[in-house]
C-alpha cells in the first residue's frame, strides 16, 4: 500500500496541453464592457425579454452543484472523510483501485440523497441504476467513476430563492429554477501540480467520497440570480445536515453551463465554466462569460463549445479544453453493483432484509427539518420584522437563534432586538471577521443590557456604551459595568431642573430662537444636557423641562 502511494505520489507531469490564444481587434473587450455584477443586470436582461427585442442577446445560465455528502466514511468504501488529514492517509484499496476489490454501498449517502431530494420537491425513484464514466486523469485510478447516468436516485424538483432587489436592496425578489436530477457519485482524488519540477502530486484522501450531484435546468440569466440560487441550495442543505457546504473546503463546487440567445431564438452554443468555489465568484464568472459571448457574436465570431476555468484575480474565465460529449465518456453499467432500492414504508421492504439495510422514504420524510424558506416566513409572522431582515437572520450562520434567545429573554420588543442585532452585533462581528458563535456577547447579556434600558435605569446612549464595554470584558456582566462607572439613569428631578436651567442661562441665543419658532435649536440644548450628564438623564423628563424653561 505504501509503495503503491508513493508511485501515485510522484507522477511525472508528462502531457502538456496548449490552448489557442485569443486575441480580439485592437482593443482589449474587456475594457470595451465592464462587468458590473448587480441587480441592473437581471433587471436589464428582464425587461429585454419583456420587449422581445430581436437584436438584444440575453444569458441563459444552467448549474451543475455537486455536494460533498456529511458522512464519516466514503461512498463504496469504509475509509474515512476529512479535509486536512495527511496525503493519502485515508485511502482504502478500494480507493486505490486496487485488483479485486468492490465497491459497498454508504446506506448514510443514499439517505442524505433522498432527504435533499424530499426537501427539494423531488420525484424519489423507487429504483436507480449505477453506471461507469471513463476518463483519464492521474486522481482516478479506476479510470471511471461511478455515477447514475441512466436512471438517478431523485427527478424533476424545483428550488425557489430570493434575493434583495430594487434601487435600495430592499425588495423581495422570488424565482424558481427547475432541478432536473440529483444523483450519487465519487469524488475524484486531488492533483497538486508543481510546476518548478515539472511534476504532479496525487492525494487520493478525496477520492471516493460520496457526492450529490445536482443538476439544474438553464432558467437563470444573470450571475446575481445564479449566486442567489447556490446560496439558497447551500442553507438548504446546511440546514438537512446532508452537506456542510464549505465552498473554500471544497465541499460545495459549482460548474456553470453559460450562453447567450436572442429571445424566440434556440439557445446558443454553451461553455462550461468550472469548479467556482463561492457564490460571488460564479456570479462575476457568469456575467463575464455571457458578455464575453456577446461581444464574440457581435464580432461576427463563434462561440466554442469548451471548458473554461474563471480567474478570481482577473475577473476573466480562460479556456482549458474542448467540451466533452457522451461518446467520450463511455457510459456502461456498473456491473459491480445491483438496482439501488427504496421503499415507500417499512411494510413494502422485502421479508428477511435487516432494517439497517433498507431506506425507507416514510421514515426519511418525518425527519425532515425546518426549511430555510419556512424559517423566513415564521420570522415575518411571529415577529413582525421586515422580510429583508429575515434574510440575513436566516442567511447568517447562527444568527437567527442569537435573535430568538435574545427575544425570549428581554422585555424589549423584537423590532427593538432586530436592530441591535443587525446593527450592533453585527456591524462588531464583521469588523473583526468573526462568527455569531465566535461573539464574545451571549444572547443573555444583550437581553440584560435590553432589560437595563426597558427598566429605565439607562438610557439608549449608555446601553450602547455598556454594550461596547461588554465586548471588551465578557467576564463582566452590564449591571456591574453600570455600577462600577456611575451609568445609572440620573434620577434627581431637581438636579436635571439646575442642569437644564445652567444651560438655557449660558445660550441666550439658541434660547431666543426657540421662542421666535424654530424648535429644531431645542435639540442642541437637550445634546448640551446630554453632555453634562454624560447621556444619564431621561431624555423624555428633559425636553420636558427644556420646554418649559424656553417657552
Amino acid at each position: 500500500m505504501a509503495g503503491s502511494s508513493a508511485l501515485l505520489c510522484n507522477m511525472n507531469k508528462h502531457i502538456s496541453i496548449f490552448y489557442p490564444t485569443i486575441t480580439y481587434q485592437r482593443h482589449s473587450w474587456c475594457v470595451i464592457r465592464r462587468i458590473c455584477m448587480s441587480v441592473s443586470r437581471c433587471q436589464s436582461q428582464a425587461q429585454t425579454k419583456r420587449k422581445s427585442a430581436p437584436q438584444e442577446l440575453v444569458g441563459v445560465v444552467g448549474l451543475e452543484i455537486h455536494a460533498q455528502i456529511h458522512s464519516n466514511t466514503k461512498l463504496f468504501s469504509g475509509s474515512q472523510v476529512g479535509f486536512q488529514a495527511p496525503p493519502n492517509s485515508l485511502v482504502s484499496f478500494f480507493d486505490a483501485s486496487l485488483p479485486g476489490t468492490l465497491p459497498v454501498l454508504n446506506r448514510r449517502c443514499v439517505e442524505a440523497a433522498v432527504m435533499t431530494g424530499l426537501a427539494l420537491n423531488c420525484t424519489i425513484n423507487r429504483k436507480s441504476l449505477f453506471d461507469r464514466k471513463h476518463y483519464f486523469y492521474a486522481d482516478l485510478p479506476a479510470g471511471y467513476q461511478i455515477t447514475q447516468q441512466r436512471l438517478p436516485i431523485a427527478v424533476d424538483g424545483t428550488l425557489t430563492y430570493s434575493h434583495l432587489g430594487g434601487r435600495k436592496r430592499n425588495t423581495v425578489v422570488t424565482k424558481s429554477v427547475r432541478i432536473k436530477q440529483i444523483q450519487l457519485e465519487q469524488d475524484s482524488g486531488k492533483s497538486l501540480h508543481d510546476d518548478y519540477r515539472s511534476q504532479t502530486l496525487i492525494d487520493l484522501n478525496r477520492a471516493g467520497v460520496g457526492l450529490m450531484e445536482l443538476v439544474m435546468e438553464p432558467d437563470m440569466s444573470c450571475g446575481e440570480e445564479a449566486a442567489a440560487a447556490v446560496r439558497e441550495m447551500q442553507l438548504i442543505l446546511q440546514a438537512l445536515g446532508t452537506c456542510q457546504g464549505n465552498m473554500a473546503e471544497g465541499q460545495l463546487r459549482v460548474d456553470a453551463n453559460v450562453s447567450v440567445h436572442r429571445p424566440g431564438d434556440p439557445w446558443g452554443i454553451r461553455t462550461e465554466v468550472k469548479n467556482i468555489n463561492s457564490a460571488r465568484n460564479l456570479a462575476r464568472a457568469i456575467d463575464y462569460e455571457i458578455q464575453r459571448q456577446m461581444f464574440v457574436l457581435e464580432s461576427g465570431g463563434t462561440v466554442q463549445n469548451e471548458t473554461r476555468s474563471f480567474d478570481g484575480k482577473t475577473g476573466h474565465t480562460i479556456p482549458m479544453r474542448d467540451k466533452e460529449g457522451l461518446q467520450d465518456y463511455r457510459f456502461m453499467p456498473e456491473p459491480n453493483l445491483p438496482p439501488l432500492m427504496v421503499y415507500e414504508a417499512c411494510s413494502t421492504a422485502p421479508p428477511g432484509v435487516a432494517p439497517s439495510q433498507v431506506v425507507v422514504l416514510e421514515e426519511v420524510r418525518e425527519r425532515l427539518p425546518e426549511l430555510p424558506s419556512v424559517r423566513r416566513q415564521r420570522l415575518v409572522e411571529t415577529y413582525g420584522i421586515l422580510p429583508e431582515h429575515s434574510f440575513t437572520l436566516v442567511n447568517e450562520d447562527g444568527l437567527m437563534d442569537y435573535f430568538e434567545a435574545v427575544v425570549k429573554e428581554t422585555k424589549a420588543g423584537p423590532k427593538k432586538v432586530i436592530g441591535w442585532v443587525m446593527n450592533e452585533l453585527q456591524g462588531l462581528l464583521h469588523q473583526q471577521n468573526l462568527s455569531v458563535s465566535q461573539s464574545p456577547i451571549s444572547p443573555q447579556a444583550l437581553a440584560q443590557v435590553l432589560n437595563l434600558q426597558e427598566n429605565g435605569q439607562i438610557s439608549s446612549s449608555i446601553a450602547k456604551q455598556v454594550f461596547q464595554e461588554l465586548w471588551k470584558t465578557p467576564g463582566k456582566t452590564a449591571q456591574q459595568i453600570v455600577k462600577e462607572q456611575d451609568l445609572g439613569m440620573v434620577n434627581d428631578s431637581t438636579e436635571i431642573h439646575r442642569i437644564c436651567q445652567k444651560v438655557v442661562d449660558s445660550h441666550p441665543d439658541q434660547v431666543q430662537a426657540i421662542r421666535s419658532g424654530n424648535k429644531k435649536v431645542l435639540n442642541k440644548l437637550m445634546g448640551l444636557v446630554q453632555k453634562e450628564t454624560k447621556g444619564r438623564a431621561d431624555p423624555v423628563l428633559v425636553r420636558a423641562i427644556l420646554e418649559q424653561k424656553t417657552s
